[in-house]
């Protein structure tokens, strides 16, 4: 809440923070430039066999590309969090029709994926992600606990905590990434770990 801009949603459920123009629109085109250049069909860690819930594109971003760098030291300093405890930033790419249906970031601790997706570095901590343009329509951000939809707007940061203070799941953090029905839509998302990545 110390940086300029920074608006809490307010709500008992859940920290979630909104931040524009985050990012300026020179970086967000260098970014997508990048997602264009190295995207891939996006993965899921559980589909249960839907094809359709995830539909997006997705590139991991080269820590070493100055554009890149430069959006780290952003993270950083608005995070405050060790950058050795995030995952790989990556970048997406959702098309007319493309969506990413309701789910929570973090994992069940007694789920069958447990050991295989956080028996190093933990569970997902924070969520961080950043809308690189605007999108003709559609395309939002819903939290279905809050009824709230977040429009896709160049720059703009949402960062929420995906646990409760005991360090369990918090469910008012399911999410939609809704279908885009015009232009397209790209973003970037930073995960954080409990411990060290890797």
């Amino acid at each position: 809440m110390g940086i300029p801009g920074v608006q809490r949603v307010p709500s008992p459920l859940l920290e979630l923070f909104v931040l524009r123009d985050f990012l300026p629109a020179g970086l967000c085109a260098e970014l997508v430039a990048l997602i264009e250049a190295k995207r891939r069909p996006s993965e899921l860690a559980n589909s249960d066999g839907d094809p359709t819930f995830r539909t997006s594109e997705t590139c991991d971003l080269d820590p070493g590309e100055p554009a890149v760098e430069e959006l780290e030291q952003r993270l950083r300093e608005a995070s405050g969090i060790d950058r050795a405890l995030g995952e790989p930033i990556q970048g997406q790419r959702y098309l007319v029709g493309q969506e990413f249906q309701n789910h929570v970031d973090w994992f069940g601790r007694n789920g069958p994926d447990w050991e295989k997706f956080c028996g190093v570095a933990g569970q997902r901590t924070w969520t961080f992600m950043v809308y690189l343009n605007d999108v003709e329509a559609g395309g939002g951000t819903r939290f279905r606990s809050l009824r709230k939809t977040f429009h896709p707007e160049t720059g703009k940061l949402l960062a929420w905590n995906n646990l409760h203070p005991d360090g369990s799941g918090n469910r008012d953090t399911f999410h939609q990434g809704m279908k885009v029905r015009a232009g397209s839509k790209y973003v970037i998302t930073r995960w954080y770990r409990e411990k060290p990545w890797g």
